[in-house]
């Protein structure tokens, strides 16, 4: 691990390009979605083909990054994601594609990157020191939070100055890129474990690893809830500020870069530095941070878009100091052998009852409005994140762990 520094320097450059590149065809695609239908239940159809592939097949796919090549298998992933976006675009070239074909696209990619977020994340235990692995959770961070940042706005020009079918060559040219950096390292392979008869047992064994770290299992469940019931308000945003705020492509691209803006500055402020704090209990207070930034924004009236906008960088500054905290606890408590299946089975899991929440966007935001699935789903979080603080073993799991 001499060389970490250097090695993260080239996955870091291919990264940025490539979610970079990612980031603004997925925001095209949103405005492009919003702007064309206006449709609460046409955005939740694209979350749900954008994460649902990713939520069923990551369960399987954890238990093969354990066994495979874990560089080999990112290559492919991306190499997957940009010949599928190259077909859509020639779709679109021809005057041919649909909206279902869209939907098709979101699901390839989901699954592509049910191979590939697992794939990295497992990866960095093994290149890098373990009193680095905040900090580079927040540097990992910091690129997903400055492409939500730069995304929207290049996003929302794209579509003003070209047609949807070649903004997706954009997302071709970043996963090659990727590809290209990702050969130019060395990733090791973990020791591996005795193999077990058949894939029930592996992936049992990746549950088992998480309920052997005392508090573990119940801080990822209370994840898991919170994703339940925050991400039918992140498909709601666009029509919020379209509906509720009056807002055009304008403003929903504003608001778009002021969570990308706030979480970049929640994952720099863990990468600067080790910072003597509990990330268990941290998790816990940025969950009702969230929660309570929701919950005020339901109660804005229609003129408050600058509060909205504030309360929105309060959310993505949460988000931030969230993700590279909990990521970070993970290949901390977890060995690199099992961390593959552990991380897949998370991210698995997490998405299935989002997706359930999400189901009923289109019915809250029509039957009750948008505004009050703001407050509702807020107060949850709240009440979720205060319970992960009281729960002793929760507050314990970082506890000489930093």
């Amino acid at each position: 691990m001499e060389n970490w520094k250097r090695t993260f320097a080239v996955i870091w450059s291919g990264q940025l390009i490539s979610i970079l590149s990612s980031s603004v065809v997925s925001y095209a695609i949103i405005f492009w979605m919003s702007l064309s239908t206006g449709s609460a239940e046409v955005l939740a159809l694209a979350a749900i083909a954008g994460k649902l592939p990713q939520s069923l097949l990551g369960m399987l796919f954890g238990i093969y990054i354990d066994r495979w090549d874990r560089k080999r298998t990112m290559i492919f992933a991306d190499a997957f994601i940009a010949l599928c976006t190259m077909l859509l675009a020639l779709l679109f070239r021809l005057g041919i594609a649909e909206m279902w074909h869209v939907y098709l696209l979101l699901a390839c990619r989901s699954a592509g990157t049910a191979f590939h977020l697992p794939a990295m994340q497992a990866s960095v235990p093994l290149l890098a020191p373990e009193q680095q692995l905040t900090r580079i959770a927040g540097v990992n961070q910091m690129i997903s939070a400055l492409s939500n940042l730069v995304g929207p706005a290049l996003g929302a020009l794209a579509i003003g100055i070209a047609t949807i079918g070649d903004i997706l060559l954009l997302d071709v040219a970043g996963a090659l890129v990727a590809c290209a950096t990702l050969a130019c390292i060395h990733i090791p392979r973990p020791e591996r474990t005795p193999r077990t008869e058949g894939l029930r047992r592996e992936f049992r064994a990746g549950i088992a690893a998480v309920r052997a770290v005392p508090g573990l299992a119940s801080l990822l469940s209370l994840s898991i809830l919170v994703l339940f019931f925050l991400m039918p308000v992140g498909v709601l945003f666009p029509l919020m500020t379209l509906r509720h705020f009056g807002g055009e492509a304008f403003e929903m691209s504003l608001i778009e870069i002021v969570w990308g803006g706030g979480s970049l500055a929640g994952g720099l402020l863990m990468s600067l530095h080790r910072w003597p704090i509990n990330r268990a209990a941290l998790i816990c207070a940025m969950n009702v941070v969230v929660g309570l930034a929701f919950a005020l924004s339901g109660l804005l009236a229609p003129e408050a878009f600058c509060w909205f906008a504030l309360l929105t960088a309060a959310e993505g500054i949460a988000g931030g100091v969230f993700n590279a905290s909990l990521i970070s606890v993970v290949q901390t408590r977890i060995a690199p052998e099992l961390l593959g299946r552990v991380l897949s089975i998370y991210f698995s899991i997490g998405v299935l009852p989002a997706m359930l929440g999400v189901l009923g966007t289109g019915v809250l935001a029509d039957g009750i409005g948008i505004e009050t699935t703001f407050v509702i789903s807020g107060s949850v979080i709240v009440l979720l994140g205060a319970t992960g603080l009281l729960l002793p073993q929760v507050v314990a799991l970082d506890r000489g762990k930093r």
